[in-house]
């Protein structure tokens, strides 16, 4: 059924410039369709409004859940774990948190994907600017990264 609605939102979100991040259908009486858009820059309200609207339009064309349901159309917050590696590419520049097998975190500047799909580059701060440099991040060395907030890059510009 994912897919049958991938179908129907695509024309929706590359007409905005958006990329579908996930698509899901709950079950039982009163089902929730949720699905999660994001773009670079992110997105505003009058977005989602604008694919809650033509996405609402389509499935009741089509009659293709039966019954009652919700819609909610989203963005991916700061609290969303990437899932996969478009969202390492997605996310290219921005502030990240990993989050490592054994404990530790360790935030920095996303660099992007390896070549291999099997990791990231991180540009990791130090306390002086010529501390600064890129980590190489594999996959199996962490359960997640989201993305977070420069707090010294924040304060800098007041």
């Amino acid at each position: 059924m994912e897919e049958v609605i991938r179908a129907l939102l695509e024309p929706i979100t590359e007409e905005l410039g958006l990329d579908i991040i996930k698509i899901s259908l709950g079950s039982g009486r009163n089902q929730l369709l949720r699905v999660m858009v994001d773009q670079t820059g992110g997105v505003d309200s009058d977005i989602l409004a604008r694919v809650s609207r033509g996405l609402a339009l389509q499935l009741d064309a089509e009659d293709l859940i039966p019954g009652a349901y919700r819609l909610e159309v989203t963005s991916p917050g700061l609290d969303y774990a990437f899932e996969t590696m478009a969202d390492f590419e997605r996310y290219n520049g921005n502030w990240v948190k990993a989050y490592f097998v054994d404990g530790r975190t360790v935030e920095g500047r996303n660099l992007g994907p390896l070549a291999s799909g099997d990791g990231f580059t991180l540009q990791v701060e130090g306390k002086r600017p010529s501390d600064k440099h890129d980590e190489v991040i594999f996959l199996n060395e962490i359960t997640k990264v989201v993305r977070a907030i420069n707090w010294k890059e924040v304060s800098s510009r007041k």
